[in-house]
């Protein structure tokens, strides 16, 4: 296992565990945690069929790490903006389904790491903030683009303006989060979601988390035939045969 300063990562029975570590810190995002996650990602083996992420501590990840952000120069900035851009894209688009376990703040940076993965579990206690205007920035995690998406660009502007907390409720009904536990369940819900990912077919995980982000940007005739390649894909793999085998056996029995 290779050895992470501000990361933990673990695999069990197909199930990774990637935990944010930097608990005095409240899992603020420096550029070290970002390279950390990346390496996680670039480095995946074939046992690796699912990943919980999650934040070690009371918060799941309080954003930027503005002790450590210092002016650059404008093309700097694009640069490390861009960085950002390339590690979150891993967990989009890595074709391994990521289930968040989330609890406490998700603030800025931290909910443009959440809004990546795609299953997210809120505790009751969790609340999302995108503080970027009462710091005089903008955002370059892609939150224009990821929690736009999801939420729309209207009420990501209110939110940005206004810099209020969204509790887990309101992110459950506006689409932060897919589920809503007790305080301290989120890590266990979210080991028992990604335990039953774990059982599907790898060829479908990969076309549900690569596929349907991408169709959703096309135009609609493009992204049906894309539809139809995906589904030649996945539908003609041996693993998928069978599959299909067992579950009419299994009714005919």
């Amino acid at each position: 296992m290779t050895p992470y300063q501000f990361i933990k990562f673990s695999v069990d029975n197909g199930v990774g565990h990637l935990e944010l570590n930097r608990p005095e810190k409240k899992n603020a995002i420096n550029d070290s945690l970002c390279l950390e996650i990346e390496h996680v990602f670039l480095n995946l083996t074939d046992d690796v069929n699912v990943i919980v992420l999650s934040g070690n501590g009371p918060e799941f990840c309080s954003g930027l790490d503005l002790r450590e952000h210092k002016a650059r120069e404008p093309f700097e900035v694009v640069k490390h903006s861009q960085m950002w851009h390339r590690v979150f894209g891993h967990i989009r688009d890595s074709g391994t389904p990521v289930v968040a376990a989330m609890h406490g703040a998700v603030i800025g940076g931290g909910l443009e790491l959440a809004i990546c993965a795609h299953v997210r579990v809120t505790e009751e206690n969790t609340f999302y903030r995108l503080p970027e205007g009462k710091h005089g920035i903008f955002v370059g995690g892609g939150a224009s683009v990821n929690v736009a998406n999801v939420i729309g660009a209207s009420r990501m502007t209110e939110m940005m303006l206004t810099g209020r907390d969204v509790d887990a409720e309101e992110g459950h009904r506006i689409g932060l989060g897919h589920y809503v536990v007790a305080t301290g369940e989120a890590l266990n819900k979210a080991f028992d979601i990604a335990k039953g990912i774990n059982k599907n077919s790898k060829y479908s995980n990969w076309a549900m988390t690569t596929g349907l982000s991408r169709i959703n940007n096309m135009a609609g005739q493009e992204g049906l035939y894309t539809e139809s390649l995906i589904c030649g894909i996945t539908q003609t793999s041996e693993e998928v045969k069978a599959r299909i085998d067992a579950f009419l056996n299994r009714k005919k029995s």
